[in-house]
């Protein structure tokens, strides 16, 4: 799998990657910072996660289109 993660603290609150990518990203309700959804995180961070092969092209979409660059997409 493909690792992804966010520097949540560059993190604008857009909602960017949760429009592009709802299947893999979301606003935390709490602090409206961008976040991994729970099913993909890694060791639970919410800020890393494993990308499953059929959701790559949304992701890497979502990272393109953050205004703040801040989705790291590791091969």
């Amino acid at each position: 799998m493909v690792k992804v993660t966010i520097d949540r603290e560059g993190c604008v609150s857009c909602g960017t990657c949760e429009d592009t990518c709802p299947g893999f990203f979301q606003l935390n309700t709490d602090d409206t910072l961008s976040q991994v959804i729970e099913k993909y995180r890694a060791e639970g961070r919410p800020d890393e996660g494993d990308a499953p092969e059929d959701l790559l092209p949304c992701i890497n979409e979502a990272a393109e289109l953050c205004p703040v660059q801040v989705i790291q997409v590791n091969d």
